[in-house]
């Protein structure tokens, strides 16, 4: 009998096994460029906020706006279900752990109003700064149009993974090229984790893609069903089929990577892997401004079937502009986010993202116990 094959495995790297080597010319950290451009805007911090309810409200868009960065508004949690979402927030920070999830299966069921939707789009727009919200592909031609005609500036359309083609007997599904020409503003289209549903995804028409399947702190996706790829590897191969759609159309499709960025080490990391921006959830869900009231949980938790998240206690630790901008008042790396871009690119050789992309990258597995070693010793942060 014939001798089949065994199916073979690529290895794949995540941030903790992966460091950068420094270049041979160093730069002012102040004279790095890392602007971002999406569409006609262009942010002058490359990070988004992460469109999850402990995060997101329409205060805190306004805020990191004013910061130079752009969150993202979940047009399908809370904001959108409740007039009061205030209320509703404090209940799921106040609930027992045994409890959370049905709790939150049952306010999540409450239905979305439009008028509300309407009414967080222009509460944000009011405030001057740039509307980001985000919508599931199953509630994309029902909301993205209640949201442009509010005032709308950019549509995220996002799951846990997202494919440009899918298949199904019971529905026809959004269909991305129609999608593009009906808004005419900037997409965002997530989630992915390979070359080749990212260069489906570029095809579409849409303006960027967010990386990243399972990656998040709050996210149970790879335990309940299995599926993800390390963050550095699923960077490194999107920003790869960015570089072929771009050779092939003449169109760059800004790659973003979302989940996983703990640190100022991890996000250096992610542009060397080829990211264009960070899509940043746990560790702004710690800032005072952030309406989780110190927890943090994931999309996909109150699933009424499935549940693939958790509620974690992150806690309260600094404002937001000090976890973006500094100063910072601990030593591992999860304070001033930016300052720590802004020197690693410095270090790296790099004046723009783009160079960036070009760091040296080294496969270390030493990375995180070489140094530090008395902090960890004695338990130090």
């Amino acid at each position: 009998m014939p001798r089949h094959k065994s199916k073979e495995m690529e290895r794949a790297y995540g941030f903790d096994e992966v460091a950068l080597a420094p270049g041979d010319v160093t730069i002012n950290p102040d004279q790095t460029d890392i602007g971002f451009p999406i569409g006609p805007y262009t942010l002058s911090i490359p990070v988004l906020a992460s469109a999850m309810d402990a995060i997101v409200d329409p205060a805190f868009a306004v805020k990191f706006g004013g910061l130079g960065g752009l969150a993202v508004l979940n047009l399908e949690g809370v904001q959108t279900r409740y007039e009061n979402a205030g209320e509703v927030l404090a209940r799921i920070a106040a609930v027992p752990e045994k409890e959370v999830t049905s709790l939150m299966q049952d306010i999540y069921s409450e239905p979305i109003k439009e008028e509300l939707v309407s009414r967080r789009v222009r509460e944000i727009k009011g405030a001057g700064a740039i509307c980001a919200v985000s919508v599931t592909p199953a509630n994309t031609k029902r909301l993205a149009p209640i949201a442009k005609d509010a005032g709308m500036d950019i549509l995220v359309v996002q799951s846990t993974v997202t494919t440009a083609r899918h298949i199904s007997k019971s529905y026809r599904g959004l269909i991305l090229p129609e999608l593009c020409q009906q808004m005419s503003l900037p997409i965002i289209v997530g989630n992915c984790c390979t070359y080749s549903a990212a260069l489906d995804l570029m095809r579409t028409g849409v303006d960027a893609i967010l990386v990243g399947v399972g990656p998040g702190a709050a996210c149970t996706t790879r335990e309940v069903i299995g599926v993800g790829v390390p963050q550095i590897t699923a960077t490194m191969d999107c920003a790869a089929a960015r570089e072929a759609y771009l050779e092939e159309s003449g169109k760059y499709v800004a790659v973003i990577t979302d989940g996983g960025i703990r640190t100022g080490g991890d996000l250096c990391k992610a542009f060397a892997a080829g990211s264009d921006a960070v899509m940043i959830g746990s560790p702004l869900a710690q800032s005072e401004e952030a309406p989780g009231k110190g927890y943090h949980w994931g999309m996909a938790h109150p699933h009424p079937a499935l549940p693939r998240g958790t509620r974690v206690r992150v806690g309260t630790v600094a404002s937001l502009e000090q976890i973006l901008l500094g100063p910072t008042s601990v030593t591992n790396g999860t304070q001033n986010l930016v300052g720590a871009l802004r020197t690693g690119m410095g270090v790296c050789s790099a004046r723009t993202v783009k160079e960036m992309h070009d760091a040296k990258m080294v496969i270390a597995p030493a990375i995180r116990t070489e140094g530090k070693y008395l902090q960890a010793l004695q338990n130090a942060p």
